[in-house]
């Protein structure tokens, strides 16, 4: 590249859990600047957990997203490589910091794909199916790790 790569920008953490992840949440669940209503939801939604899961795991619900959170994060993906005329679906290990974003970006969209009353409803549903290891955003993580282990023998071609 041809530029400096661009200074990661820092982010401050909620007021409520002191947390830099759950901002950085909030920050994806956000739409056109509503910051307020992205933490009442994602708040709302960790209530729900609360009441439904929380208190039988003996976890608290912040902990039960972060686990949630780990369990759709994919380790490897697969990424397209043009070999001599022919493309191959080439398996890369991810980057940390990609690995958050894809956990938190897939949670967020199968959240609303859900059919529910409200945003909460359907957030803190997707966080328990992905604390069970079920849910659409599971599945998600799952179909890539199983793509990159199917297209193994291309491995070679990493760059």
């Amino acid at each position: 590249m041809r530029k400096a790569k661009p200074k990661k920008r820092i982010l401050l953490p909620d007021p409520k859990f002191n947390d830099v992840l759950v901002t950085r949440f909030v920050n994806d669940l956000m739409i056109d600047g509503k910051k307020t209503i992205a933490f009442n939801i994602f708040y709302s939604a960790l209530e729900i957990v609360d009441e439904k899961l929380a208190k039988k795991e003996e976890k608290s619900a912040l902990e039960v997203w972060k686990q949630a959170l780990e369990n759709i994060t994919p380790q490897v993906e697969v990424k397209s490589r043009r070999v001599g005329g022919a493309t191959f679906q080439v398996p890369m290990e991810i980057k940390p910091a990609r690995k958050i974003a894809i956990s938190v970006k897939n949670m967020i969209l199968y959240a609303r794909k859900r059919s529910g009353r409200d945003m909460a409803d359907k957030l803190a549903a997707e966080i328990m199916a992905a604390y069970k290891c079920e849910g659409a955003a599971f599945k998600k993580k799952e179909d890539t790790h199983r793509m990159a282990e199917a297209n193994r023998a291309f491995a070679h071609f990493r760059f």
